[in-house]
């Protein structure tokens, strides 16, 4: 199995745990909660920031022992847009499941002081469409570069089944400002229905990364570099959840040089 794919493990709890040191990379941590009614989980980091993404489910979410909201309007990633929290480095946040619960936790280095915790409720996520034909895809933008945020990028993307997505190929691995950004990514992916499977191809021009994996429900990609395209086979809608974050918080990417004539077609 390619290192760079990190399978759930069995829950209840912290079914997957990605670190800057398990990645080996710098900035990008990611964790996945499954939660029974009245789970809790719970986190702190002085030079972290996060954001609480409730994939699934309903609970209560208090930030440094304040009670924040009670989150949470879906029972499924494709059911529309999110709940979160976007909490500040320095301060400690509680989740407490109300009911079967999938919690995502992004994170990523802040500054503490910086900004207030706060919600962005499922009105505030603006959704947009991309690409034509079977390259389009729907996304939801979480926490993109006009929110405010010290390194942090989350936005969820559904793919509809057969369609391909975050494509035509991109990369932005080198920081090259103002043609590329250096963005760390992971890809949280989600099956409709969950037996389905996907496919990610990450590879760089001189493919000394190149990387085919089928990915299924619940799985993780880590992207340290190069092109990431992704396909989504008949029959099966593919959710995935990205967190992006580098040296500077701005997603500028270069497409794949062979493929720009399909953004003219």
């Amino acid at each position: 199995m390619s290192r760079l794919l990190v399978k759930p493990r069995p829950g209840p709890g912290r079914v997957i745990d990605v670190t800057p040191a398990s990645a080996g990379w710098g900035h990008v941590g990611f964790a996945v909660h499954e939660l029974a009614p009245g789970d809790r989980a719970d986190g702190h980091d002085p030079d972290r920031e996060t954001c609480l993404v409730l994939v699934a489910g309903t609970g209560s979410v208090a930030v440094d022992g304040q009670a924040l909201s009670r989150i949470g309007e879906r029972q499924s990633p494709f059911e529309g847009s999110p709940d979160s929290v976007y909490v500040p480095a320095g301060l400690s946040w509680t989740f407490v499941a109300d009911d079967t619960v999938t919690l995502a936790v992004c994170t990523a280095p802040g500054r503490t002081g910086s900004r207030p915790a706060r919600r962005i409720r499922p009105g505030d996520v603006a959704q947009e469409s991309r690409g034509t034909g079977s390259n389009l895809r729907y996304v939801r933008n979480i926490l993109p570069e006009e929110a405010e945020a010290d390194s942090l990028l989350v936005v969820e993307v559904i793919t509809p089944a057969g369609h391909s997505s975050s494509y035509p190929p991109h990369k932005h691995d080198r920081d090259a400002l103002p043609n590329e950004s250096l963005l760390e990514e992971t890809y949280y992916f989600r099956l409709n229905p969950k037996q389905g499977f996907a496919f990610q191809r990450i590879y760089t021009d001189d493919r000394s990364l190149d990387t085919a994996m089928a990915v299924e429900d619940g799985d993780v990609t880590l992207v340290p570099r190069g092109y990431h395209p992704c396909a989504a086979i008949h029959g099966y809608d593919l959710y995935y959840l990205n967190v992006m974050a580098g040296p500077r918080r701005t997603w500028k990417f270069h497409n794949a040089p062979e493929h720009t004539w399909l953004l003219h077609g």
